[in-house]
C-alpha cells in the first residue's frame, strides 16, 4: 500500500518505483500523484474525483458529468530511443540526455488523457506518438487541443473530437490549461508557447540538428521546471485528499 501523501514531491523520479515497467502504468507514486492533483473542482464547480481502487482501471471517474477512464502519459519526449533521431542523439553527451530524462520523469512532465479506445480512432496518447506531424510533442499536442476548443482543424482533430466529452469538462482552452496547471506553456492571449519554431505543422516536428535538439531540450526542461513549481505551490497551499486510497 502506498503511503497517502498531501504534498507532491516534484523532484521524485517516477522510474524509481516503476520496477521494470513503464512508469505510466507501474509507478504507484505517479498514479497517486495524478489522483491527488486532478481530483478537484471542474470549472463548473463539480468535483472531478478520481478513483484508483478499481481493478484494471488506472484512474476512473463516474458521476453526472460522465464516465471516464484516464491513463497517464509522459508528455515531453526526449526521443532518445527513436531510430529517426539516432544520429543526432549519438552526438549528445549521455549526461545531457540523462538530465532531460530525469526532468521528464517528474510529475511536471506528466499528463492524463482518456485511456479507453473510442470507435474508429486511436487513444490520444497513441495518436500523439503515431502522427508524423506531432511526434509525441506536448507543445504541438496542446496547440491541437487549443484548436479543438475553437472548432478548428489540426493533425489530431479526429481523435480529439472522439473524446469531446472529456474536453467539454473544462469548458474552454483556458479552463483546460488552468485545471492541469499548464499556464507556463501559454501566453496571456492563450497562444501556445512552442519549444521550437512552428510553421503550422508543415515541417517535421523532430529537431534536425544537435543545436536544434539542445534548444528544444532547454525550453522543454524550463517548462517542466515551471510547471513543477506551480504543482509544488498548489500542493503546499493546501492539497486536500478527497478520498485516500487504500
Amino acid at each position: 500500500m502506498i503511503q497517502v501523501v498531501t504534498v507532491i514531491d516534484t523532484s521524485f523520479d517516477v522510474r524509481q518505483d516503476a520496477g521494470s515497467g513503464d512508469p505510466d502504468t507501474t509507478s504507484p507514486t505517479l498514479r497517486e500523484y495524478h489522483r491527488l492533483l486532478w481530483s478537484k473542482p471542474l470549472p463548473s464547480g463539480k468535483v472531478f474525483t478520481l478513483d484508483t481502487s478499481r481493478r484494471r482501471r488506472y484512474l476512473y471517474h463516474r458521476s453526472d458529468v460522465g464516465e471516464f477512464f484516464l491513463a497517464s502519459d509522459t508528455v515531453v519526449p526526449t526521443w532518445r530511443t527513436w531510430l529517426k533521431m539516432s544520429k543526432i542523439v549519438a552526438d549528445i553527451p549521455e549526461t545531457v540526455l540523462d538530465e532531460f530524462q530525469l526532468a521528464n520523469h517528474t510529475i511536471g512532465g506528466m499528463m492524463i488523457f482518456p485511456g479507453d479506445r473510442r470507435p474508429g480512432v486511436q487513444t490520444i496518447n497513441g495518436a500523439r506518438g503515431f502522427s508524423s506531424q506531432i511526434a509525441d510533442r506536448f507543445d504541438y499536442t496542446l496547440e491541437c487541443i487549443r484548436r479543438h476548443y475553437r472548432g478548428e482543424t489540426s493533425p489530431l482533430a479526429t481523435v480529439l473530437n472522439a473524446y469531446s466529452d472529456f474536453f467539454a469538462l473544462f469548458e474552454n482552452f483556458r479552463g483546460y490549461t488552468e485545471f492541469f496547471l499548464l499556464q507556463d506553456l501559454v501566453t496571456e492571449e492563450q497562444q501556445v508557447r512552442m519549444f521550437t519554431r512552428f510553421d503550422d505543422f508543415k515541417a517535421s516536428p523532430l529537431p534536425q540538428s544537435v543545436e536544434d535538439y539542445l534548444s528544444y531540450r532547454d525550453r522543454a526542461i524550463e517548462f517542466i521546471g515551471a510547471r513543477n513549481q506551480r504543482i509544488r505551490a498548489w500542493s503546499r497551499a493546501g492539497l486536500v485528499d478527497p478520498a485516500p486510497s487504500t
